[in-house]
């Protein structure tokens, strides 16, 4: 099943890979390109306009895909273009979760909502750096993977959470909460790995 996921995945790669490497763009313009639907998205979030936040959320997250598919046809992958796309990762996800800040989201389990989305950002940057801290400690010769939630998965929910803001906020808070557990755990995941690994 996942084989057949990634290879549907690598088919429409190659499709995208094609048919915007013929834009006179480089795979890293790509990558910074994909910002802007970001920030329209961000704006429209914290205006509490869900759908049209959810729409442009789906094509920063194709414009994402974008940049890697142009510069593995093209034959422009680089190591800084890696590092850019991973940067810009990061603040796509930041502009977000700026976002969400101003949308009246209920207290949920009796904290307040800025509180859920600060443990929520907190842990999936702790993801991030758990990974790069234990290759830079030389505790692993590999990068760390895997955990409970990776970016993409962490995505995918926020996705979900934004559209069904459109039906009540509390389920968008919801989905902030769980965000908030599994960001931290997947964290611990892989410190958990760079202990094992470092023995």
């Amino acid at each position: 099943m996942l084989y057949e996921i990634r290879e549907r995945f690598e088919k429409l790669s190659i499709i995208v890979g094609r048919l915007f490497g013929n834009i006179p763009l480089t795979p890293n313009q790509w990558t910074i390109l994909s910002l802007l639907p970001a920030m329209a998205s961000a704006y429209y979030l914290a205006q509490s306009e869900f759908l049209i936040a959810a729409g442009l959320f789906v094509v920063a997250a194709f414009m994402d895909l974008i940049d890697g598919s142009v510069a593995r046809v093209t034959g422009r992958v680089s190591k800084f273009g890696a590092y850019l796309d991973t940067i810009v990762d990061r603040y796509v996800e930041a502009l977000i979760v700026l976002a969400l800040l101003f949308v009246a989201i209920p207290p949920l389990f009796g904290l307040d909502a800025k509180i859920w989305l600060f443990i929520y950002f907190f842990g999936a940057m702790m993801t991030t750096y758990a990974k790069a801290a234990a290759k830079e400690k030389d505790l692993v010769k590999t990068e760390i993977k895997g955990g409970l939630l990776e970016r993409a998965e962490r995505l995918i929910l926020l996705f979900i959470g934004i559209l069904l803001a459109t039906v009540s906020i509390s389920y968008l808070g919801y989905v902030v909460v769980l965000l908030a557990a599994l960001a931290n755990l997947s964290a611990l995941q892989r410190i958990l790995k760079a202990k094992k690994a470092g023995r």
